[in-house]
Parts: structure tokens; sequence; C-alpha cells
């Protein structure tokens, strides 16, 4: 199989149901979106080895779901969102409201990083700031 000629990154993170970050996974543009989460969920796993149920959007669907559980006994839920219509769906939403506070950060607007491993390191430092703001009384 070939290798994608992508430029740029792609950041994998999983959160909590409060939308708190886990743990973040930044890799090349040119590794798929499943490849990339089968690495966001093993660290997930390591960090929180009581993780029993990851949900995730249609984009995730396939060999993925075998994969969690053959790997990890573990459960990968789709969540998909009704067809023709604006309806909010419970859980879908947490990840992509992470991901827009996170994009506040001027840092994180672009990718400005050289390294996976620094561009992993602002994002961490992003949240830990995001919540301390939220610990800090007025």
């Amino acid at each position: 199989m070939e290798e994608k000629k992508i430029k740029g990154r792609k950041r994998h993170i999983s959160v909590d149901v409060l939308g708190l970050l886990i743990c973040v996974s930044v890799h090349s543009a040119a590794i798929s979106d499943r490849e990339g989460a089968k690495l966001v969920i093993a660290r997930a796993l390591a960090i929180c080895p009581t993780i029993q149920l990851f949900w995730a959007d249609g984009g995730y669907t396939g060999k993925l779901i075998t994969w969690v559980m053959l790997f990890f006994q573990r459960t990968l839920e789709i969540i998909k969102r009704p067809k023709g219509m604006f309806k909010v769906v419970q859980w879908r939403w947490i990840v992509e409201r992470t991901f827009g506070w996170l994009s506040r950060y001027r840092r994180l607007s672009k990718d400005y990083e050289r390294t996976t491993f620094s561009s992993e390191a602002w994002v961490k430092i992003s949240m830990i700031n995001l919540m301390i703001h939220r610990l800090e009384p007025g």
C-alpha cells in the first residue's frame, strides 16, 4: 500500500465526559484516522486502565471496533448523527467542544511546532491552563 503524500499533522485526543483531556496523539496527516485512533486508545488505556467504553464519530467505523475488542476487551461505540436533520446527540460534541477550547490558544491555532512531541506538549499545557482558570474563583 502506498503512503499518501499529505502535508501537515492530525491531532487525536481522548477526553472524559466533561471534555477534560486524558491523552493526546499528534502524528503525520498521512496516517489514517483509524490508525491514529489506535494510538490514542492505547495511550488512554495506559493512563486510565479502568476505561471500559469509548465513544467515537462515524469516521471510526469498521475494523477499529473489532480491534479494540480483540486487543483491549473494551467497547468502541460509534455515535452517529441523524440523517437529514440537525439534532443534538448527547455524547457526540464533547471532543469537538474540547478542540474548540484548545483552538482559542494562539499556539494551537496553526501548526507552529517542528516536532510532534512539542505539539503534544502544547496541547497538554493549554489544557492545564484551561483547567487552572476554571478552578480560580471569580
